[in-house]
């Protein structure tokens, strides 16, 4: 899952950078596109391919619509926010996913990771300001909605995990969600310029060994202990907006930051204790 995190934020960084030049569609459209053949060369490579039409159609297609739904709203988000306020609001969702891997997929849930979940909650509110601009504004709704998507998402991928193997969903997930972002951008595309190839290089390799990892962590943890490293990519948020954006988060954000940071340890402490007193 860190390693997953950190593939995400190079591709988000490029899919900021290129939602300032195309619509928020397009760029889930190439998003999808560009990590598809590496996929499919990948899937040769291990003969991945038998049994690819024998899956649960049905889980697929809603799994992909919320990828399309997730990536597009993410993508406008970003045009207004930087990284770091992104992926700030964006936090919202693994205290979603435990609470979804609660009713739906029956995981039991300890009252310590309920507390320090809670806790990295109340730092992300921190991050966005105690009075919540942050929520008011079209990018931050728009997050908002993203982060309920990848939510449901992840929910999806660990019970398709029960049937389908990784590989069927990571080349359904993008074939679906290319076709679906092409469809909603074919009346209004923007011609994509040369001088962002390398940016397009940079998407397909960082979301395809970004969703490698994701379903990968998904697949084979439990989904209320995966969620929260999700908090790493705060680090990679503001070090990035530092290098490329030359902007700085304040006191506020890293108030926030120490105390979601601070959640998270204890979180991964208490989960390795629990894992040794299960198997000493």
């Amino acid at each position: 899952m860190l390693a997953a995190v950190a593939m995400f934020s190079f591709m988000d960084t490029t899919m900021k950078v290129l939602s300032s030049h195309y619509p928020a569609t397009q760029v889930t459209a190439m998003r999808a596109l560009s990590s598809l053949p590496l996929l499919c060369c990948y899937m040769l490579y291990r003969g991945a391919f038998r049994g690819i039409f024998r899956v649960r159609w049905g889980m697929h297609i809603f799994r992909s619509l919320l990828g399309i739904a997730m990536l597009t709203s993410f993508a406008y988000g970003l045009k207004a926010l930087s990284l770091a306020e992104a992926y700030s609001i964006f936090f919202i969702a693994p205290s979603l996913i435990t609470s979804l891997s609660v009713f739906i997929l029956k995981e039991k849930v300890g009252t310590g990771q309920w507390v320090a979940i809670v806790v990295g909650l109340l730092g992300v509110l921190v991050v966005l300001r105690p009075e919540g601009t942050g929520f008011l504004t079209l990018g931050g709704l728009a997050l908002l909605g993203s982060a309920a998507c990848y939510a449901m998402a992840a929910i999806t991928s660990r019970v398709l995990a029960r049937t389908d193997s990784n590989e069927s969903m990571m080349f359904w997930y993008l074939l679906l969600m290319a076709a679906g972002g092409l469809a909603m951008s074919a009346s209004h595309w923007v011609p994509v310029r040369a001088e962002d190839g390398w940016v397009l290089l940079a998407l397909a390799l960082s979301g395809f060994l970004g969703q490698l990892a994701i379903t990968r962590a998904f697949s084979s943890g439990k989904a209320s202990v995966v969620a929260p490293f999700e908090y790493s990519a705060l680090a990679w948020g503001v070090a990035i907006d530092w290098l490329l954006w030359h902007t700085l988060p304040d006191g506020y954000t890293l108030l926030g930051a120490g105390i979601i940071i601070a959640s998270g340890i204890y979180l991964v402490r208490r989960e390795s204790v629990h894992a040794e007193s299960e198997h000493p």
